[in-house]
Protein backbone atom coordinates (compact mmCIF):
# COMPACT_ATOMS: atom_id res chain seq x y z
CA UNK A 1 0.00 0.00 0.00
CA UNK A 2 1.56 3.30 -1.01
CA UNK A 3 1.34 6.55 1.44
CA UNK A 4 -0.84 8.16 -0.02
CA UNK A 5 -3.72 5.55 0.09
CA UNK A 6 -2.33 4.16 3.67
CA UNK A 7 -2.94 8.42 4.69
CA UNK A 8 -6.21 7.72 2.76
CA UNK A 9 -7.06 5.14 4.90
CA UNK A 10 -5.82 6.37 8.34
CA UNK A 11 -7.84 9.90 7.87
CA UNK A 12 -11.26 7.92 6.60
CA UNK A 13 -11.07 5.61 9.83
CA UNK A 14 -10.48 8.58 12.16
CA UNK A 15 -13.31 10.26 10.61
CA UNK A 16 -15.49 7.60 10.74
CA UNK A 17 -14.13 6.89 14.82
CA UNK A 18 -15.33 10.74 15.28
CA UNK A 19 -18.82 10.49 13.95
CA UNK A 20 -18.76 7.12 15.61
CA UNK A 21 -18.06 8.99 18.94
CA UNK A 22 -20.39 11.75 18.29
CA UNK A 23 -23.77 10.12 16.93
CA UNK A 24 -23.27 6.91 18.48
CA UNK A 25 -25.29 7.58 21.95
CA UNK A 26 -27.85 9.10 19.84
CA UNK A 27 -28.14 5.93 17.56
CA UNK A 28 -28.10 4.17 20.96
CA UNK A 29 -31.06 5.89 22.34
CA UNK A 30 -33.13 6.29 19.34
CA UNK A 31 -32.61 2.14 19.01
CA UNK A 32 -33.79 1.38 22.94
CA UNK A 33 -36.86 3.34 22.64
CA UNK A 34 -38.14 0.96 20.45
CA UNK A 35 -37.22 -1.77 23.47
CA UNK A 36 -40.26 -3.46 24.66
CA UNK A 37 -38.38 -3.66 28.23
CA UNK A 38 -38.09 -1.44 30.22
CA UNK A 39 -34.29 -2.04 31.10
CA UNK A 40 -32.46 -0.06 28.55
CA UNK A 41 -29.13 -1.69 28.15
CA UNK A 42 -31.02 -5.16 27.60
CA UNK A 43 -33.58 -5.76 24.27
CA UNK A 44 -36.07 -7.42 24.52
CA UNK A 45 -38.03 -6.99 21.68
CA UNK A 46 -39.26 -4.27 19.22
CA UNK A 47 -42.26 -1.97 20.55
CA UNK A 48 -44.00 1.52 19.97
CA UNK A 49 -45.59 1.46 23.17
CA UNK A 50 -43.33 4.06 24.32
CA UNK A 51 -44.47 6.73 21.26
CA UNK A 52 -48.09 5.62 22.24
CA UNK A 53 -47.63 6.68 26.06
CA UNK A 54 -46.29 9.92 25.06
CA UNK A 55 -49.24 10.57 23.50
CA UNK A 56 -51.23 9.82 27.09
CA UNK A 57 -48.98 12.32 29.12
CA UNK A 58 -50.70 15.64 29.52
CA UNK A 59 -47.21 17.13 31.50
CA UNK A 60 -45.52 16.45 28.27
CA UNK A 61 -47.80 17.49 25.94
CA UNK A 62 -48.48 21.14 27.90
CA UNK A 63 -44.33 21.51 27.88
CA UNK A 64 -44.18 20.26 24.10
CA UNK A 65 -46.91 23.07 23.60
CA UNK A 66 -45.00 25.09 25.60
CA UNK A 67 -41.51 24.95 23.49
CA UNK A 68 -43.35 25.20 20.06
CA UNK A 69 -45.34 28.61 20.99
CA UNK A 70 -41.81 29.90 22.26
CA UNK A 71 -39.51 28.56 19.44
CA UNK A 72 -42.50 29.93 16.83
CA UNK A 73 -43.02 33.47 18.66
CA UNK A 74 -39.00 33.93 19.46
CA UNK A 75 -38.17 32.75 15.41
CA UNK A 76 -40.54 35.22 14.06
CA UNK A 77 -39.62 37.57 16.22
CA UNK A 78 -35.30 37.20 15.96
CA UNK A 79 -36.02 37.21 12.48
CA UNK A 80 -37.52 40.16 11.40
CA UNK A 81 -34.82 41.85 13.95
CA UNK A 82 -31.84 39.91 12.98
CA UNK A 83 -32.82 41.08 9.46
CA UNK A 84 -33.19 44.06 10.24
CA UNK A 85 -29.73 44.50 11.59
CA UNK A 86 -27.83 42.71 8.90
CA UNK A 87 -29.26 45.05 6.51
CA UNK A 88 -28.28 47.58 8.30
CA UNK A 89 -24.69 46.07 8.87
CA UNK A 90 -24.10 45.60 5.41
CA UNK A 91 -24.77 48.69 3.81
CA UNK A 92 -21.39 50.85 3.50
CA UNK A 93 -20.78 53.04 6.23
CA UNK A 94 -21.57 56.62 5.69
CA UNK A 95 -18.68 59.41 5.83
CA UNK A 96 -17.84 59.81 9.88
CA UNK A 97 -20.08 57.39 10.76
CA UNK A 98 -19.30 55.52 14.39
CA UNK A 99 -20.30 52.61 16.30
CA UNK A 100 -20.69 50.12 13.89
CA UNK A 101 -18.10 48.37 15.36
CA UNK A 102 -19.51 48.42 18.46
CA UNK A 103 -22.84 47.53 17.37
CA UNK A 104 -20.70 44.60 15.72
CA UNK A 105 -19.58 43.47 19.12
CA UNK A 106 -22.63 43.81 20.92
CA UNK A 107 -24.78 42.44 18.58
CA UNK A 108 -22.67 38.89 18.72
CA UNK A 109 -21.97 39.33 22.21
CA UNK A 110 -25.09 36.59 22.82
CA UNK A 111 -23.23 34.02 20.90
CA UNK A 112 -19.35 34.47 21.97
CA UNK A 113 -21.30 34.73 26.27
CA UNK A 114 -21.88 31.27 27.95
CA UNK A 115 -25.26 30.35 28.35
CA UNK A 116 -24.99 30.33 32.39
CA UNK A 117 -22.94 34.00 32.01
CA UNK A 118 -26.43 34.82 29.81
CA UNK A 119 -29.27 32.95 31.42
CA UNK A 120 -27.90 34.38 35.04
CA UNK A 121 -27.50 37.84 33.24
CA UNK A 122 -31.13 38.04 31.65
CA UNK A 123 -32.69 36.82 35.38
CA UNK A 124 -30.76 39.70 36.92
CA UNK A 125 -31.87 42.32 34.30
CA UNK A 126 -35.65 40.71 34.92
CA UNK A 127 -35.28 40.83 38.47
CA UNK A 128 -34.67 44.46 38.64
CA UNK A 129 -37.27 44.95 35.98
CA UNK A 130 -39.42 43.25 38.28
CA UNK A 131 -40.95 40.97 35.80
CA UNK A 132 -42.62 37.75 37.08
CA UNK A 133 -40.92 34.84 35.76
CA UNK A 134 -43.23 33.01 33.08
CA UNK A 135 -43.30 32.12 29.18
CA UNK A 136 -42.63 35.64 28.34
CA UNK A 137 -39.30 35.98 30.02
CA UNK A 138 -38.34 32.73 28.19
CA UNK A 139 -39.58 34.04 24.38
CA UNK A 140 -37.55 37.82 25.46
CA UNK A 141 -34.76 35.59 26.20
CA UNK A 142 -35.16 33.10 23.80
CA UNK A 143 -35.12 35.98 21.22
CA UNK A 144 -32.44 37.56 23.02
CA UNK A 145 -29.82 35.05 22.13
CA UNK A 146 -31.36 33.88 19.01
CA UNK A 147 -31.16 37.06 17.14
CA UNK A 148 -27.37 37.67 16.84
CA UNK A 149 -27.40 33.91 14.65
CA UNK A 150 -30.18 35.45 12.42
CA UNK A 151 -27.70 38.91 11.79
CA UNK A 152 -24.61 36.48 11.04
CA UNK A 153 -26.34 34.09 8.70
CA UNK A 154 -28.24 37.06 6.58
CA UNK A 155 -25.54 39.01 6.48
CA UNK A 156 -23.02 36.12 5.13
CA UNK A 157 -25.81 35.64 2.74
CA UNK A 158 -25.90 39.62 1.97
CA UNK A 159 -22.06 39.83 1.23
CA UNK A 160 -22.00 37.31 -1.33
CA UNK A 161 -24.71 39.37 -3.61
CA UNK A 162 -23.92 41.22 -6.68
CA UNK A 163 -24.05 45.06 -5.68
CA UNK A 164 -24.61 45.69 -9.02
CA UNK A 165 -28.30 44.03 -9.43
CA UNK A 166 -29.37 46.86 -6.82
CA UNK A 167 -27.25 49.77 -8.50
CA UNK A 168 -28.19 48.84 -12.03
CA UNK A 169 -32.26 49.17 -10.29
CA UNK A 170 -31.79 51.98 -9.16
CA UNK A 171 -30.73 53.06 -12.23
CA UNK A 172 -33.54 52.33 -13.59
CA UNK A 173 -36.06 54.14 -11.49
CA UNK A 174 -36.58 52.10 -8.55
CA UNK A 175 -37.01 53.51 -4.99
CA UNK A 176 -35.33 51.82 -2.18
CA UNK A 177 -38.52 49.96 -1.40
CA UNK A 178 -38.98 48.77 -4.50
CA UNK A 179 -34.90 48.04 -5.13
CA UNK A 180 -35.38 45.98 -1.32
CA UNK A 181 -38.48 44.04 -2.54
CA UNK A 182 -37.91 43.12 -6.06
CA UNK A 183 -33.27 42.81 -5.66
CA UNK A 184 -32.55 42.40 -2.62
CA UNK A 185 -34.92 40.51 -0.48
CA UNK A 186 -35.65 37.70 -2.99
CA UNK A 187 -31.41 36.81 -2.61
CA UNK A 188 -31.65 36.79 0.17
CA UNK A 189 -34.38 34.71 1.15
CA UNK A 190 -32.53 31.59 1.73
CA UNK A 191 -29.90 33.21 3.80
CA UNK A 192 -33.01 34.54 5.90
CA UNK A 193 -35.31 31.14 5.68
CA UNK A 194 -32.03 29.23 6.72
CA UNK A 195 -31.62 31.92 9.91
CA UNK A 196 -34.90 30.92 10.93
CA UNK A 197 -34.93 27.33 10.74
CA UNK A 198 -31.73 27.60 12.65
CA UNK A 199 -33.28 29.82 15.73
CA UNK A 200 -36.57 27.33 15.93
CA UNK A 201 -33.86 24.67 16.55
CA UNK A 202 -31.81 26.64 18.83
CA UNK A 203 -35.21 27.47 20.64
CA UNK A 204 -37.10 24.57 20.71
CA UNK A 205 -33.94 22.57 22.46
CA UNK A 206 -32.45 24.79 24.45
CA UNK A 207 -32.40 23.99 28.47
CA UNK A 208 -29.51 26.46 30.15
CA UNK A 209 -30.50 29.81 29.49
CA UNK A 210 -34.56 28.85 29.93
CA UNK A 211 -33.80 27.17 32.94
CA UNK A 212 -32.71 30.35 34.60
CA UNK A 213 -35.96 32.52 33.54
CA UNK A 214 -38.66 29.46 33.33
CA UNK A 215 -40.99 30.01 36.53
CA UNK A 216 -44.14 28.07 37.24
CA UNK A 217 -46.55 26.74 34.60
CA UNK A 218 -43.96 27.67 31.91
CA UNK A 219 -41.99 24.09 31.97
CA UNK A 220 -40.51 23.71 28.34
CA UNK A 221 -39.82 20.15 26.56
CA UNK A 222 -35.94 20.33 27.36
CA UNK A 223 -37.03 20.87 31.26
CA UNK A 224 -39.28 18.14 31.07
CA UNK A 225 -36.98 15.79 29.84
CA UNK A 226 -34.21 16.72 32.15
CA UNK A 227 -37.09 16.39 35.25
CA UNK A 228 -38.12 13.02 33.67
CA UNK A 229 -33.75 12.16 33.86
CA UNK A 230 -34.11 12.75 37.52
CA UNK A 231 -35.44 9.59 38.35
CA UNK A 232 -33.26 7.82 35.76
CA UNK A 233 -33.27 6.85 31.84
CA UNK A 234 -36.68 5.33 30.87
CA UNK A 235 -37.60 3.64 27.95
CA UNK A 236 -40.09 7.20 28.18
CA UNK A 237 -37.24 9.18 28.13
CA UNK A 238 -35.38 7.50 25.71
CA UNK A 239 -38.79 8.32 23.21
CA UNK A 240 -38.85 11.89 23.98
CA UNK A 241 -35.22 12.21 23.70
CA UNK A 242 -35.50 10.75 20.26
CA UNK A 243 -38.28 13.24 19.17
CA UNK A 244 -36.58 15.87 20.22
CA UNK A 245 -33.35 14.92 18.21
CA UNK A 246 -35.64 14.41 15.07
CA UNK A 247 -37.43 17.83 15.48
CA UNK A 248 -33.86 19.69 15.81
CA UNK A 249 -32.01 17.51 12.95
CA UNK A 250 -34.78 18.49 10.29
CA UNK A 251 -34.45 22.32 10.58
CA UNK A 252 -30.86 22.33 10.83
CA UNK A 253 -30.48 19.99 6.96
CA UNK A 254 -32.72 22.36 5.51
CA UNK A 255 -31.03 24.82 6.97
CA UNK A 256 -28.12 23.49 5.70
CA UNK A 257 -29.58 22.75 2.23
CA UNK A 258 -30.74 26.55 1.68
CA UNK A 259 -27.01 27.77 2.84
CA UNK A 260 -25.46 25.61 -0.14
CA UNK A 261 -27.78 27.58 -2.31
CA UNK A 262 -25.26 30.46 -4.20
CA UNK A 263 -26.19 33.80 -5.08
CA UNK A 264 -25.85 33.43 -8.43
CA UNK A 265 -27.95 30.31 -8.64
CA UNK A 266 -30.72 32.48 -6.50
CA UNK A 267 -30.23 35.57 -9.53
CA UNK A 268 -31.60 32.68 -11.77
CA UNK A 269 -34.88 31.82 -9.63
CA UNK A 270 -37.80 33.73 -11.33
Amino acid sequence: MTSGRLGRALLATHAALVYLFLYGPIVVLAVFSLNSGRQTAIWEGFTLDWYRRLLADDRLLAATGNSLLVAALATLAATLLGTAAALALARPAPPGGRGRRATQVLLYLPVILPEVVLGAALLAAFGVARLRLSLATVLVAHVVFSLSYVAIVVRARLAGLDPTLAEAARDLGAGPWETFRRITLPLALPGILAAALLVFTLSIDDYVVTSFVAGVGSTTLPLYIYSLLKVGVTPEVNAVSTLLVAATVVPILLAQRLLQGSPAAAERQP
